[in-house]
């Protein structure tokens, strides 16, 4: 077996497809964020960040940083251990009480990522309550759907957002059949949000569980930053809350917050949680600090909602491809991976700005996009520079036929 021949293959057809993925080395400023140095064969230059799930730059708060720098001079470095074998600092537990009060919940549980949260929660549930039928939002993301099938229970797709389809499918099992209805708030390539409410509606009606994913959302809404389901006034009716500390909150890890005994059963049933190496004491100390400021301060959010409006209107006036949401996701079309990168890649040559190309497996094929993620630091000047870009480079590559002329990257 020549299997170093096996890897190549795979490969190549990554790259004959056109969605073979390259890192952007990058190191950012701090301070002076969006701005980052680039780290090329050809030199480091300064490059304009456009894509960064760091939302309000919270990465950049002084409040944050300092929490962080005093955790070290503390503490040290790492956590120790597993949270059961000397990973459990007190850091850890003020973040965890404070993440349950955000979310108006009895507990919360870390985890080292809101991927590893949605995939160890959700397969953990389906073991706890034997027969559970899970109901998923067609978009929901990678970490729910791995999740889902780790648990290996019944379980059906609704089309995405759609109400009558999702109650078409709870209509098929039993009432007395234990069932969780899993969905996201802000659904991150599209922008669009979920109806809450009426999913809610759904759940209570027909006796499910509700699993919300606010991994895109936690932060950036609601008055203290608890989400969409805080903004809506629903918080209360959903039962378990996904979130991450390393969006919004500009940390790293993620977290479950829901009753004290779904939390404890999470807790003492879920390898992804028992077998894994605590968050180390700063990125605790750093989240805690970031969350206390956001329930405080709505700057940051009134800011972020001020700069997605200029740039969305920005776009429209020159009638690039956007898709149209009601969240800070930007998002726009480019429907092809190859003509994709290639318009990435000259963004980032050409004119300093880094966005990164979105494609198959992350979104369907045919819909491959740029995601561009606007925040409350991005000035006027850098939004002009890259509408003056982008409108050069769509002058570039004119559509005939419904089809791009591609673009040779640089």
């Amino acid at each position: 077996m020549d299997y170093e021949n096996r890897f190549r293959r795979h490969l190549e057809s990554l790259h004959q497809e056109g969605r073979y993925r390259v890192f952007a080395d990058l190191k950012r400023r701090c301070g002076a964020y969006p701005i980052a140095d680039h780290f090329s064969p050809d030199g480091t230059r300064g490059v304009t960040v456009w894509c960064s799930n760091d939302y309000l730059g919270m990465s950049q708060n002084p409040a944050v940083r300092a929490a962080m720098h005093e955790a070290i001079d503390e503490v040290g470095a790492g956590s120790g251990g597993t949270r059961n074998i000397a990973g459990t600092t007190h850091y850890h537990v003020e973040l965890e009480a404070e993440l349950a009060d955000l979310h108006d919940k009895e507990a919360a549980l870390l985890f080292t990522s809101a991927y590893i949260a949605n995939e160890a929660t959700l397969s953990t549930l389906v073991k706890l309550i034997p027969g559970t039928v899970i109901f998923s939002d067609q978009k929901n993301h990678a970490s729910m759907i791995e999740g889902i099938r780790h648990g290996g229970g019944e379980k059906h797709i609704f089309r995405h957002n759609d109400l009558e389809h999702l109650e078409e499918l709870l209509k098929q099992v039993p009432v007395s059949t234990p069932k969780i209805i899993a969905f996201e708030s802000v659904y991150s390539m599209d922008g669009n949000i979920a109806p809450i409410a009426a999913i809610c509606d759904l759940a209570e009606k027909y006796h499910a569980l509700t699993y919300l994913d606010e991994v895109h959302a936690v932060g950036l809404y609601g008055p203290r930053g608890g989400g969409i389901a805080e903004r809506d006034g629903v918080m209360h009716r959903i039962d378990i809350i996904n979130g991450t500390l390393a969006k919004g909150f500009g940390v790293m890890g993620g977290y479950i917050a829901a009753s004290r005994d779904c939390c404890d059963a999470i807790r003492s049933y879920a390898p992804g949680f028992i077998f894994t190496t605590s968050l180390a004491p700063a990125l605790a100390a750093g989240a805690l600090a970031s969350i206390r400021h956001l329930k405080r301060s709505e700057v940051e959010r009134a800011r972020l909602n001020e700069r997605v409006r200029k740039l969305k209107g920005l776009m429209a006036e020159v009638r690039l491809p956007v898709i149209e949401n009601p969240s800070h996701i930007v998002p726009v079309m480019v429907g092809d991976p190859v003509h994709c990168k290639a318009v990435t890649d000259t963004l980032l040559t050409r004119y300093g700005i880094y966005v990164q190309p979105i494609n198959y497996p992350t979104v369907k094929r045919g819909t491959e996009r740029m995601r561009f993620t606007p925040s409350p630091v991005h000035t006027d000047a850098q939004m002009a520079h890259l509408i003056k870009a982008l409108t050069e480079l769509w002058a570039a590559c004119p559509v005939a036929n419904g089809q791009y002329v591609r673009l040779a990257a640089e």
